[in-house]
């Protein structure tokens, strides 16, 4: 409902045999386009809150990240960082986005590849925005990277703290990944 209500199409773009799956509102004009890139296990649509408060005018695109909602998801892709940068210069390519340079904003997982992106194709992007990008180093670990690195050193893949199995383990995931403090549902 809400994409069509903020006037958002979804399209398909090919390159070789890979599928690339996107929405998009408007067409470029004088003002950059905007493409989007979300996080890991989000898709396209988590912009809509962002895309209603957005001028009409401006040409948006958020696209599903490799692997994710109605891109291509295959065993044998690079999911790496860089590779998934490569991947959305290939979606850019496609729909012919960095005709003019673009303005890029990634959050999570999607600022990441965004900030790599920017560094590898820089003609292609006149500005950037990353909202709570992944992968920049803090000075201090939080509990939860503290809980990831025990879990790696020990090698240990029954119990990786975003895959809960109880719901005890689903206790402890909300707990270790939100900011704000709340009680548990006891339904969880």
């Amino acid at each position: 409902y809400w994409r069509r209500a903020l006037g958002m199409q979804v399209r398909y773009a090919n390159y070789d045999d890979y599928q690339f799956c996107y929405s998009y509102r408007g067409r470029p004009g004088y003002r950059p386009s905007i493409l989007m890139l979300h996080g890991f296990s989000a898709h396209k649509d988590m912009w809509l809150s962002i895309v209603k408060f957005l001028p009409k005018n401006l040409h948006l695109v958020c696209v599903d990240m490799p692997g994710h909602e109605g891109t291509t998801r295959s065993a044998l892709d690079d999911y790496s960082i860089s590779g998934q940068a490569k991947r959305i210069h290939q979606f850019v390519e496609c729909i012919k986005l960095n005709r003019r340079p673009f303005h890029l904003v990634g959050t999570s997982m999607g600022g990441n590849v965004a900030g790599v992106y920017a560094a590898q194709y820089p003609e292609d992007v006149c500005s950037l925005t990353l909202i709570c990008p992944a992968g920049l180093p803090s000075t201090i670990d939080s509990k939860f990277i503290k809980q990831l690195r025990e879990l790696q050193e020990s090698e240990r893949i029954d119990r990786i703290p975003l895959i809960p199995s109880t719901p005890e383990e689903m206790a402890d995931m909300l707990k270790l990944c939100s900011y704000v403090r709340f009680k548990v549902p006891q339904q969880v």
